[in-house]
């Protein structure tokens, strides 16, 4: 599940952000963060839009703090809720994903407002990557390499290669040892490509919370293929130094 601490709203840079410093912007493009409430994005595109995009962040947010409040079982539950047609797009989003996937809504929360934001702004930027706590959409119009990070102090050592006709593209994580979303699972990393944000995050919830010995490491990939049928691409799964991939993942070494 993907519900964060709260945070200032100001931009910054906390421990649990570092692998942030690492990440380098191609020539034309330009980093910024964008930070409202517990929504903290890094951003990178071909012009600074961190004012619009703050204001069109704010809006976004606010009918989903609004149903929580009239709904609060939409943020507790680890399990998926009904939602109205009536509900903003983003709640029905984000309930669609986890009914898919067999866990809680807010596991869906930071893969759909990364999409929301990319989508938003790729006309004006059609080059446009935006990491929502380790939870990416991307719009690009050159090739990427997305890395892995499953050991933060050790760097990461695998990158997903993404091809210009691969986007637009998410690409979500969940881990039980990095960061503070809630994990059922001991795995340090899984990851999972699709091409709708929510979906992408709800699975790597799903997938990783399955993910509690070496011998998962079958048992994800296989639910991982079960999930093809609702968008699944692929995903990446890592326990200590045993890795396991199936998909559309073309891993690379990086460094």
């Amino acid at each position: 599940m993907s519900r964060k601490r709260s945070k200032p709203a100001a931009p910054h840079a906390g421990a649990e952000r570092g692998y942030r410093r690492s990440m380098s912007p191609a020539a034309g493009e330009v980093a910024f963060q964008v930070v409202v409430g517990q929504t903290d994005l890094h951003v990178v595109a071909r012009t600074d839009l961190s004012s619009p995009m703050g204001s069109f962040l704010h809006g976004l947010r606010a009918p989903l703090q609004a149903y929580i409040a009239a709904h609060p079982e939409f943020l507790a539950s680890l399990t998926p809720v009904d939602v109205p047609e009536s509900a903003p797009a983003l709640v029905r989003d984000m309930a669609d994903a986890a009914r898919a996937c067999g866990v809680g809504p807010m596991a869906a929360v930071a893969g759909a407002i990364a999409q929301a934001v990319a989508d938003r702004f790729a006309p004006q930027s059609p080059d446009i990557l935006v990491e929502n706590g380790g939870d990416c959409f991307l719009h690009s119009t050159r090739p990427r390499t997305v890395a892995l990070l499953a050991d933060p102090s050790g760097g990461p050592a695998l990158g997903l290669r993404l091809d210009t006709a691969d986007f637009p593209c998410s690409l979500c994580s969940s881990s039980a040892s990095i960061g503070h979303s809630l994990s059922l699972g001991a795995g340090d990393l899984v990851a999972v490509r699709a091409k709708s944000g929510a979906l992408a995050d709800a699975a790597a919830t799903a997938l990783c919370n399955l993910l509690r010995t070496r011998r998962d490491l079958d048992r994800v990939t296989a639910a991982a293929q079960a999930l093809q049928p609702a968008g699944v691409d692929g995903v990446f799964a890592q326990l200590g130094g045993s890795i396991a991939a199936w998909g559309r993942m073309e891993l690379v070494a990086l460094g």
